[in-house]
């Protein structure tokens, strides 16, 4: 189905925010911390883990270790998706969609 001249262009034009959109969401990166710094993660907009770091202080409480990573990793899944959150508003602000489509 051929759709009206500017229709394509609309929907070529959609296509490429999108695109980079996803780009722009790829980079974002994140970092968060718990137990005072004792564990970092960092991760990238799409909610992938890039790296954790441990001080070797804490590795003696193994218990208390796994809270710290659990802790660090939903911080910055909050984070990424925050930052995520305000890319696509951004992006999608200026195309007159209904509040709350994204």
């Amino acid at each position: 189905m051929k759709l009206p001249g500017n229709m394509q262009g609309m929907m070529a034009q959609a296509q490429k925010m999108q695109a980079r959109l996803q780009e722009e969401i790829a980079a974002i990166r994140v970092e968060a911390g718990a137990g005072g710094g004792t564990v970092s993660v960092k991760m990238d907009g799409n909610k992938r883990v890039l790296a954790v770091k441990i001080d070797p202080e804490a590795a003696g409480d193994a218990e208390m270790l796994q809270d710290l990573v659990l802790a660090a990793c939903t911080e910055a899944f909050n984070r990424a998706e925050e930052e995520s959150k305000k890319k696509m508003s951004g992006m999608l602000g200026g195309m007159g969609l209904p509040p709350g489509l994204f």
